[in-house]
């Protein structure tokens, strides 16, 4: 820290500072809370952020702020206005760093100004004041406020109650150890898959060890974006390994589960694979409708009105919160039904509950799109686009297809070949090359779905209508087929395939855009990889070459789409983020 003379020699001491490295402005005089400026000037996902009395900026914001600290000295120097003559600055924009972040704003680079509730933040100008600002100052605990804002701000019943109020001590014990929220994240995922493994063993100590590892899981995973929020850690790198490992988490333990019942004489893999693939679908439901709506234009619905009203009052917000089943409720009944019931019964529960949960959130949104005047942007067109993950069959449809007009089309031609692909897995004969038929009907008419822009009102039903049609066949096939091992081949598939799908939702997130086309192109898109299961099941008539197929297609989808993903996550330019996420 380096104490400048005055604002010229402040531009001196900011110029003489390595390029690579964050600058801050702190007025002398400043008065307030530590934590208030910890939030000003140490967030890492904006490029410049002021808070009464300081302003920060990072590498790529440098430029910008000793151009505007030049400006400002001389303009103050002159005596001339640093604002408009018309306006009123407030009294935080009279300080020079207050000057300096109006300055930025008026050249065009955005100024983070971050929520300070009941801290204290401000620049004093005579002794009364600063007496005044240090009383306001003294009487809020500062660490109170920093550990009441690590806590999620909506979060699900049992999380908020029944984990939060001791995990966030636990994240500030690992912020004062040092411990970063990757390394928790890391913690949560090896002791997700050690109760995976307790599970598998089959045994009812091991269901009972499994439930309790599946909640401490649980405690850590709530605790990592509690210590990001606590220690401001955000990372791209930590939102990614965090979405990610949660899926990996829930997912393996479904694994672990059927690996277990299979154990103690009951093969549930279709089960296993069944609650995966309804997850699955509910999740993308979730992203493609938030993908597009959150930048729709005169985006307003008696719906959402009603829900608000209803956000008023407190019991039918935990009522509705706890019907989604999101995620702590969710785990905590998987682990205490893994500990006292069977798997069978862990399953069932879990496909029960999860559907009413789905019925309920796509019921809602649907009247949400049905309701709104929204004119959707290109951007969530794009997004839309990107989610339905269509490869080169069906985009070679979509280049010489016409585009089908009508608000609904795009969604119902989407449902049709859905319940074509999934009506052919189901009821034809297992191996007929009538189910493949079905195949090159629901490439035809996945090519035509996308073959306009998906503005429409529903057209965010695009893509969890693929997602159903490829999981569902698969299941279907894969359990039809009475091939040894095949619905775990199949469940290693479903699961390298819902990686890239969750990959692309967390890239579109952060602002990079989707995975590169030729990634789409080398594993098929949703529509080719169908068309090649469906194909396998009609020409593999030895049943154990139908199973070595899967699971030679579930290797190469994983290596293909886990090594871009790691590549891009590591090396990604994109700006530090910090998803609050799904309740689901």
């Amino acid at each position: 820290m380096q104490t400048a003379a005055d604002a010229g020699d402040a531009a001196a001491l900011l110029a003489a500072v390595p390029a690579g490295r964050r600058v801050a402005l702190v007025d002398p005089r400043f008065v307030g809370h530590v934590h208030a400026l910890r939030l000003g000037l140490t967030d890492p996902r904006f490029a410049a952020a002021t808070v009464p009395g300081a302003l920060t900026a990072q590498p790529e914001a440098r430029g910008a702020l000793l151009r505007a600290l030049r400006r400002t000295t001389a303009a103050v120097g002159a005596g001339a206005p640093v604002v408009a003559p018309d306006t009123d600055p407030a009294p935080e924009d009279r300080t020079v760093p207050g000057r300096i972040a109006v300055a930025l704003e008026a050249e065009g680079t955005a100024v983070k100004r971050p929520e300070l509730g009941s801290l204290t933040a401000t620049v004093p100008t005579d002794a009364g004041a600063r007496a005044t600002a240090e009383s306001a100052r003294d009487e809020v605990d500062d660490e109170a406020v920093r550990l009441r804002s690590a806590v999620k701000a909506h979060d699900g019943f049992f999380t908020t109650f029944a984990i939060s109020p001791y995990s966030r001590y636990i994240a500030r014990w690992c912020a004062r150890r040092g411990l970063t929220p990757n390394q928790v994240t890391t913690a949560s995922l090896i002791t997700a898959l050690v109760a995976a493994g307790a599970a598998a063993t089959g045994t009812r100590g091991g269901y009972v060890a499994a439930g309790i590892l599946l909640l401490v899981s649980f405690v850590l995973d709530c605790t990592d974006g509690q210590l990001a929020r606590y220690s401001l850690q955000y990372s791209t790198m930590g939102a990614w390994l965090d979405a990610t490992f949660d899926r990996a988490k829930e997912y393996a333990y479904y694994a672990g589960l059927a690996i277990g019942a299979v154990r103690g004489g009951d093969d549930v893999w279709v089960l296993a694979l069944g609650a995966m693939v309804l997850q699955a679908c509910r999740h993308v439901v979730d992203f493609s409708f938030n993908e597009a709506n959150h930048d729709a234009v005169a985006n307003t619905s008696p719906t959402a009105a009603l829900s608000d009203k209803l956000d008023s009052v407190g019991w039918t917000v935990w009522a509705r919160r706890m019907i989604v089943l999101p995620i702590g409720e969710r785990w905590a009944m998987i682990a205490v039904l893994t500990a006292l019931t069977t798997p069978r019964i862990v399953f069932y529960a879990l496909l029960i509950g999860c559907s009413l949960a789905a019925c309920y959130t796509t019921a809602g949104r649907l009247l949400r799109s049905l309701t709104r005047r929204a004119s959707r942007t290109d951007r969530a067109a794009q997004a839309l686009a990107d989610l339905a993950d269509s490869g080169t069959l069906a985009q070679g449809v979509a280049a010489v297809a016409p585009g089908l007009r009508g608000a609904f089309t795009a969604p119902a031609v989407a449902l049709l070949g859905t319940l074509v692909m999934i009506g052919g897995a189901l009821f034809l004969p297992y191996g007929s090359p009538l189910t493949v038929a079905a195949a090159v009907v629901y490439v035809v008419l996945s090519g035509l779905a996308v073959a306009r822009p998906l503005k429409g009102a529903l057209d965010w039903l695009v893509p969890p209508f693929f997602r159903a049609a490829e999981y569902v066949t698969i299941l279907a096939l894969a359990a039809r087929s009475d091939a040894p091992h095949a619905v775990p081949a199949a469940f290693g598939l479903v699961s390298a395939v819902a990686y890239h799908h969750y990959d692309t939702v967390y890239r579109i997130r952060g602002g990079t855009g989707a995975p590169p086309r030729w990634l789409v192109r080398t594993i098929g898109g949703h529509e080719g990889r169908t068309t090649l299961v469906a194909v396998l099941a009609a020409v593999l008539t030895h049943a154990s070459d139908f199973t070595t197929a899967l699971t030679a297609l579930a290797v190469a989808v994983a290596l293909v789409v886990l090594v871009e993903s790691i590549r891009f996550w590591v090396s990604s330019s994109a700006p530090a983020v910090h998803d609050e996420g799904e309740l689901a």
